[in-house]
């Protein structure tokens, strides 16, 4: 496990390697798209906060650009209960049905705007973990280099990743053991080759996505 304070992995990781788009244009996409979205951020939180008791943020420790940890915030889309699985697969029962509208969506994400205005994230980028799944591996550290994104080539490919955790039967040891090594390699690939023009394709691909104008098919599980 990755010791999150340890000021020897920030080192060995060494200072932002990011080629994408400059930190201050990401800010103020970011900061456009919120003030974009915000009556319907105002409305989905409404309705999670009218259907379903509870906070109407949801908070949650990731890692960040030097293994450094960040709150991650999304509209809270599951019932409030003790802590369980950190991974959902489609048909979780915790999951409320606005939740589930949400998700299908990518509403739930909006939020995150705020983490890249706050500079803890990018708008494109390998996608922040739970510090129990991160170690101090040489594939950890290329992706912990840069800054987590809202979206990837890869979150893009797995868009219906709930539906493929679904479908195995240790949702547990398949991402550990296969979806996550699979994940990794996909994001290291993409920042060997990664400038301001692929993260502008890739913001592109993912509207089209959202807005369901272009469907990617997910991995096969042997992949």
């Amino acid at each position: 496990m990755l010791s999150l304070s340890s000021r020897g992995f920030v080192n060995a990781v060494g200072g932002e390697a990011e080629a994408g788009l400059p930190r201050a244009v990401e800010a103020g996409l970011a900061c456009l798209g919120l003030a974009v979205a915000s009556p319907v951020l105002l409305m989905a939180a409404g309705l999670v906060a009218a259907t379903s008791p509870g906070p109407v943020l949801f908070k949650q420790q990731r890692v960040g650009l030097n293994g450094r940890p960040f709150t991650l915030l999304k509209l809270r889309t599951m019932k409030v209960a003790p802590e369980g699985s950190q991974l959902t697969a489609s048909g979780d029962a915790r999951i409320t049905p606005v939740g589930r509208r949400l998700r299908r969506f990518k509403l739930d994400e909006i939020p995150q705007l705020w983490n890249v205005v706050r500079g803890d994230m990018s708008l494109v980028g390998p996608r922040p973990e739970v510090p129990r799944y991160v170690n101090d591996s040489p594939l950890w550290r290329r992706v912990l280099s840069v800054r987590p994104g809202l979206t990837d080539p890869v979150t893009l490919r797995l868009r219906d990743e709930e539906a493929l955790l679904a479908s195995v039967e240790d949702a547990e040891s398949f991402y550990r053991e296969r979806l996550l090594p699979w994940k990794l390699r996909g994001y290291a690939d993409y920042l060997d080759r990664r400038s301001w023009a692929t993260d502008l394709g890739v913001l592109g691909a993912t509207a089209l996505a959202v807005l369901r104008l272009r469907r990617t098919a997910l991995p096969e599980i042997e992949e």
